[in-house]
């Protein structure tokens, strides 16, 4: 075995290193990835669910608003022939309308439902930003396996030091995503 073999052996097994390195953290940029956007679709979906309920007690808020309305409509020129029956309905309809707009003791008023749906959508917002994030890592990591690959294959030195700069990039998406998926505009 020749001196310049030695070193192509030696120099292979530091790329060998270098490509488990990158594959192992392609694995957790990936994983963090799937994790990130199952995350993103469920609060997506919870977010949808949370606007829905709100949508339903605005339309039963305003029904019994309407309701009231409407029977106070029927004696406005003269509301003393109201019957007592009715007046205390209509009393009971705008009480109910008025506690759909906060209940805070259900958290389900529509004033709390919106509150809980837009923080599902921050939520979802955050999780879909960090996928986004650990997407381009971990399209990083496998261009540099593949440079890698090829710097083993040819022998050409500066094939490797490309492949290091994008595990480095790699690292960076793969960290923001963990740490500040927001930071970027993308």
């Amino acid at each position: 075995m020749s001196g310049g073999h030695g070193h192509v052996d030696t120099s292979n097994k530091k790329i060998a290193l270098l490509v488990a390195v990158l594959a192992a953290l392609l694995a957790v940029s990936e994983m963090s990835g799937k994790s990130s956007q199952t995350h993103g679709l469920s609060d997506h979906i919870d977010a949808s669910n949370l606007w829905s309920f709100f949508q339903a007690k605005t339309i039963r808020q305003t029904t019994l608003r309407t309701a009231a309305e409407g029977a106070d409509a029927q004696f406005k020129d003269n509301p003393a022939t109201m019957p007592a029956a009715l007046k205390a309905q209509s009393e009971q309809w705008r009480r109910t309308a008025q506690r759909y707009e906060s209940e805070p003791e259900t958290n389900e008023g529509r004033k709390e439902l919106m509150a809980r749906a837009k923080a599902k959508e921050a939520h979802r917002d955050r999780a879909l930003a960090a996928y986004h994030m650990f997407e381009y890592g971990s399209a990083c990591f496998q261009l540099a396996i593949v440079l890698a690959g090829a710097a083993a294959l040819t022998a050409v030195a500066w094939l490797t030091f490309v492949s290091f700069g994008l595990g480095a990039v790699g690292i960076g998406f793969t960290l923001m995503g963990f740490l500040a998926p927001n930071l970027l505009p993308i």
